[in-house]
């Protein structure tokens, strides 16, 4: 049985791993109070606290990116990231529910069912899966599969965006970028309604690698298994949604309901796949089209990718001339 000591050392070591206090406690079978209890005892010590400094998580790794983007003050990260942690460990420990609804999804492209729409694509792919299957086995495998494409699907969800389909290891969703009134060009800094939706598609596409930096992988480090790491391409344009028949569930044989199966076509779905390729993990990649969306210090985090590239000429065809592309710093 663990000595007190031994006990209190695993405690602080999880914590300064970026495990959150609940999670550390449900871990270790102890109370939550006694764990911050014990953090706040050790804080104190080092003179890491001052009177009346409230307890709050911490982690080894800062992504300075998500401070220099407009985030929605609704969204509490920090509770996102606890949230994920909570998910994440439960899924580790019992086989995870997947609770997302595409129902969402389906009814905003019935909306634009045979039309075209301007909408900004994003493709998360995760790095190293072949490696991760190589490591674990299937059913851990299967379970980091899952969180990781949950907790993706719901931060997609959270900045209002829609998620269009997994494809192994990826996801593609996408956010409609309405046309609502633009900023004049003495507001430089101001961000109108349109480039409003566009901000809140790079804040999404940061919370994203938060999430699997900050709130996936300490606990995935607790029980020795691979960090995850993910590359995100996003561009923007015009989309044809088109249906291409009718799903049928069927019961006995007889369908007892039916729905349109609808999908989308466009370049912008192509640029923003191969764009993730080229990113380096946990960085994102955007379209120039997105790029001029963004206002003031939005565009200061991005730099442009230059040099030829396979990946580049292909994306230069598309468009017909040169199209620039975004890395961010």
């Amino acid at each position: 049985m663990s000595t007190k000591s031994e006990k209190r050392n695993t405690i602080l070591n999880l914590y300064n791993s970026g495990i959150n206090p609940e999670i550390i406690a449900l871990e270790l079978d102890t109370s939550k109070d006694k764990v911050i209890q014990i953090i706040q005892e050790e804080e104190a010590r080092k003179g890491e606290v001052n009177k009346g400094t409230s307890l709050k998580s911490k982690s080894k790794t800062e992504n300075l990116l998500i401070n220099k983007l407009y985030l929605d003050a609704v969204i509490d990260i920090e509770s996102v990231l606890k949230d994920s942690q909570t998910r994440m460990w439960k899924a580790l420990k019992v086989k995870p529910e997947f609770k997302i609804s595409l129902s969402e999804t389906q009814r905003i492209l019935e909306k634009f069912v045979e039309s075209k729409v301007e909408l900004a694509i994003l493709h998360i792919d995760l790095v190293g899966s072949t490696k991760l299957s190589m490591k674990l086995s299937i059913d851990k495998l299967s379970a980091i599969i899952r969180a990781f494409a949950q907790e993706i699907s719901l931060v997609v969800s959270m900045y209002g965006g829609y998620v269009l389909k997994y494809i192994g290891d990826a996801v593609l969703a996408f956010f409609v970028v309405e046309r609502r009134g633009e900023s004049s060009k003495d507001e430089k800094d101001t961000l109108s309604p349109y480039s409003l939706q566009s901000s809140n598609v790079i804040s999404c596409a940061c919370t994203m690698v938060r999430v699997i930096q900050q709130g996936l992988n300490p606990i995935l480090n607790q029980y020795d298994y691979p960090e995850l790491k993910i590359r995100i391409g996003i561009d923007f344009g015009e989309i044809a949604v088109v249906q291409y028949g009718v799903d049928i569930d069927e019961l006995d044989g007889k369908a007892v309901f039916t729905r349109p199966h609808i999908d989308m076509i466009g370049s912008t779905i192509s640029v923003a796949v191969k764009m993730t390729s080229i990113a380096e993990p946990d960085h994102i990649v955007i379209g120039e089209k997105l790029y001029n969306k963004l206002k003031g210090k939005q565009k200061e985090i991005f730099k442009e990718i230059t040099g030829p590239s396979s990946v580049g000429n292909y994306i230069d065809e598309i468009n017909e001339g040169k199209y620039h592309i975004y890395e961010n710093l």
